[in-house]
């Protein structure tokens, strides 16, 4: 038979009278403290151990290495320095003088003879005649550019100028470009001409 409405009660309000209940037990700070320190104690052991493991190599010498090209100097290992030494045909170079070779590569053809002397002598040039005097060397690479362009473009004509054509030198009905008179006496005869209109 099953338990009656008045039993169960009965049951219950025993277990739960004030004399049987018993307070929870309050942490002290003194056990709190005595268990961070147990657990930090723990974990320094765990980060010793893991650091033992993973002992890294030392780092081999650092040298200060010079580029061949440029002159540059940057900081490397001696292994890296023999590695560009043999890629590089025994010159040490720095990594932008290396892409600068890389791009002379692609233009010759992937000679990388013919591209590392001629890197190499575009900054020997830039070194004795660039840094001193940078306004000349800006014009001097203009002047490159223009007679590159016309060396790849044969058909292109050089301007001319109004007197040339009433000479009867070259034809500028062929592309060229020729130069118009100067605008600058039209304009002076124009705010000449405005003065005068403008009264006192």
């Amino acid at each position: 038979m099953a338990p009656d409405r008045d039993t169960l009660v009965a049951s219950y309000n025993a277990k739960n009278t004030p004399l049987n209940r018993q307070k929870p037990s309050r942490l002290s700070t003194e056990s709190i403290q005595r268990t961070i320190s147990d657990i930090s104690f723990e974990l320094s052991k765990e980060v010793d151990d893991v650091v033992d493991q993973l002992k890294l190599t030392p780092i081999s010498e650092i040298e200060d290495a010079k580029c061949e090209c440029c002159g540059m100097s940057e900081e490397c290992t001696p292994e890296y320095i023999a590695q560009v030494r043999e890629k590089f045909l025994g010159k040490l170079i720095c990594g932008l003088c290396s892409e600068a070779v890389k791009e002379e590569m692609e233009k010759s053809g992937g000679k990388i003879e013919e591209a590392l002397s001629e890197h190499t002598k575009d900054c020997v040039r830039f070194n004795r005649f660039g840094r001193t005097n940078p306004v000349l060397f800006q014009a001097a690479a203009m002047k490159e550019m223009l007679k590159k362009s016309a060396r790849l473009d044969g058909s292109r004509a050089k301007s001319l100028s109004p007197r040339d054509h009433k000479r009867g030198y070259g034809n500028v009905n062929k592309g060229g470009l020729a130069r118009s008179s100067s605008c600058i006496p039209s304009i002076t005869r124009e705010l000449n001409d405005r003065d005068r209109e403008v009264p006192n």
